[in-house]
């Protein structure tokens, strides 16, 4: 009896907590159903593109029944907006998964690129595609459709002509923004590192002035016979209006011959299953939400890609971080040439021909566009004045997520027998971010362990300054043999020659007079608590910084090597640093916390300065 009371007992407060539960989701909902029926918010907002600005309501709130065709809405404004005005001539393909069946008929081309080193890398599955008839891509619209219970969202993706950011104008958001427009602000630069909010107003196919002179723009510049490329475009949790407006940018204004396929390589994105753990105390509602809102780099990018044949999406099995993502993608990619973009990047009008021009009269050249800023905030385009990769090898499979890559890359080029170039006929815009969005490995500094490889392949005796400057703290950096196998069978050239014939201008710390940190005569003062060099030419340097005074306060300036304003003589005697120019000393103030000027005075401690490692016979 006592047990089937406690099971009793149980049972109530079971029916108890449902009930509870029950209650909630009808309260809920009936609270959605209120606020979709009473009146509407009166925030408003305008977003400032150049010569106009854009009114918009801002939604109070979203109800959650009309979340699922928010997004449904969301892709299909992309659709619209990304739909072009020539028809579609042909079936085009559908995408489906082959598990991995690819390779059988890649033959010696999937293996191009490999350098004679096996990437260590998943095979995941990969789209591949059959002949199935599709819906034709829709006209364009101008006007854009009401969402969630007649509530314009904005931000959604407009469609181009006089919109927010044509032309690669600025998209500023007004100081004073509604609580709930603020909110998704801030998410978007949470998430994405950069104003995602403004992202989303831009066409996904805006319009960018050519940067070209008439010069660049001379078709008979160019071979006629240039070889199509594969352009791979790796991502993880990106923001999907910014990775629509770099495949399209690509589709768009590159010549349709040149580009064989586009291959969109998912580093794993991972952030539907991040909301799913965090959200899933709130029962079925939210997964709602989750399911139809944040799996935009899943399902959603596939259907949106059907119109689109040269898409193909590969996905890793696991986070690989960009160097293993790019390998991936070089794996499944049929063309005979490679190019690589970031997930949020613009193509300008005239970027390929340049870039393919240079490769055909030369194989061994690696190129390089002039890299472009777009605005992390206003996504404004600010043009930079422009006045045989395959052969060579691949980048190193042990780089972990990010960092090193492109100094490997510059190294390996040089000094193994080709050449890499910047072609100013050629720009591509980058989104540069202050901070990294992404996730990394825990308890592992990968931009270390990255240098670390590099330095133990590719810098000879040289790699001692580096590890100086980390304290001779090499860390786990895997094993570098086949790496330093392929510099080997290259027949690649010492780092001595890549410093004499390619950076001669490069500061090598080995000349330095003194380095290490910079003390006060006064014990226990570090002024200088990082890694300082003393040049044979009176330059305080730090990496490519040089202490500056030009008569105001002691700044960082880039070292200029003409002497003057960065000219300090400093005597190992009175331990003073005495200013060329000005003939004053360094000193630190009575806090302790800011270089000043003062006249010199060896009596004064704040003056009295000692250099570890000085070497008087370098001078």
């Amino acid at each position: 009896m006592a047990l089937l009371g406690r099971r009793r007992s149980s049972f109530l407060k079971l029916a108890a907590l449902c009930g509870v539960v029950w209650f909630m989701a009808v309260f809920v909902l009936y609270s959605d159903d209120a606020s979709r029926t009473g009146p509407s918010g009166s925030g408003s907002g305008s977003a400032a593109s150049g010569g106009g600005a854009i009114e918009y309501e801002t939604p109070r709130r979203l109800p959650l029944e009309g979340i699922r065709n928010k997004f449904n809405q969301f892709i299909e404004n992309a659709r619209l907006d990304a739909n072009r005005q020539d028809p579609v001539a042909h079936v085009p393909d559908v995408n489906f998964v082959d598990n991995n069946r690819l390779e059988e008929d890649l033959g010696d081309e999937g293996e191009a690129g490999a350098g004679g080193v096996e990437p260590e890398v998943d095979e995941p599955p990969v789209v591949k595609t059959a002949k199935e008839t599709v819906p034709s891509k829709p006209s364009r619209v101008q006007a854009q459709s009401p969402i969630g219970g007649g509530l314009v969202l904005p931000g959604v993706i407009a469609p181009p002509s006089d919109g927010p950011g044509e032309l690669g104008k600025p998209v500023v958001l007004p100081k004073e923004l509604s609580p709930e427009v603020k909110k998704l602000v801030d998410e978007g630069w949470t998430k994405n590192a950069f104003n995602q909010y403004v992202a989303d107003m831009i066409s996904i196919r805006r319009t960018l002035p050519d940067p070209r002179d008439a010069w660049c723009r001379d078709t008979d510049r160019y071979l006629d016979d240039l070889p199509p490329t594969s352009v791979i475009i790796c991502f993880h949790n990106e923001a999907w209006s910014v990775l629509l407006r770099t495949v399209h940018s690509v589709l768009d204004r590159s010549p349709d011959h040149l580009v064989k396929e586009v291959i969109l390589v998912d580093d794993f994105s991972d952030m539907r299953e991040w909301l799913s753990r965090v959200t899933r105390t709130f029962f079925i509602l939210i997964d709602l939400y989750v399911t139809y809102v944040t799996a935009h780099t899943q399902k959603q990018l596939v259907d949106y890609f059907l119109a689109y044949p040269k898409v193909k999406i590969v996905r890793a099995a696991k986070r690989e971080g960009l160097i293993r993502a790019r390998l991936l993608g070089a794996r499944h990619a049929t063309a005979p040439v490679l190019t690589y973009l970031d997930s949020h990047c613009e193509c300008t009008v005239g970027w390929l021909e340049p870039l393919l021009d240079r490769i055909a009269r030369n194989s061994t050249t690696v190129v390089c566009p002039v890299i472009d800023v777009i605005d992390d905030n206003t996504m404004e385009y600010h043009y930079r004045d422009s006045g045989g990769v395959n052969r060579l090898g691949t980048y190193d499979s042990g780089f972990d997520i990010w960092g090193g890559e492109n100094l490997e890359l510059s190294f390996k080029t040089w000094m193994c027998g080709g050449s890499l170039e910047i072609v100013p006929c050629s720009h591509v815009g980058h989104i540069f971010r202050k901070r990294s969005p992404y996730k990394w490995r825990t308890g592992v500094n990968v931009i270390k362990r990255n240098s670390v490889r590099l330095a133990e392949v590719w810098m000879d005796e040289y790699a001692q300054y580096y590890y100086q400057r980390i304290g001779n703290d090499k860390g786990d950096y895997g094993d570098v043999t086949s790496r330093k196998k392929l510099r080997e069978e290259l027949g690649c050239k010492n780092f001595r020659w890549y410093l004499d014939n390619i950076y001669p201008e490069l500061f090598v710390p080995g000349d330095a007079v003194a380095s290490g940190e910079g003390k006060l005569g006064v014990p226990d003062q570090h002024m200088f608590s990082q890694y300082w060099m003393l040049s044979k030419t009176g330059e305080i340097r730090r990496d490519e910084a040089c202490l500056d005074y030009a008569g105001d306060d002691v700044v960082l300036y880039p070292c200029h090597g003409s002497r003057g304003n960065q000219y300090w003589n400093y005597s190992d005697e009175s331990h003073l640093l005495r200013h060329g120019s000005s003939d004053r000393c360094l000193a630190i103030n009575e806090a302790k916390n800011k270089l000043i000027m003062q006249d010199c005075n060896a009596a004064v401690e704040a003056q009295r300065w000692t250099f570890q490692n000085y070497d008087a016979a370098k001078l």
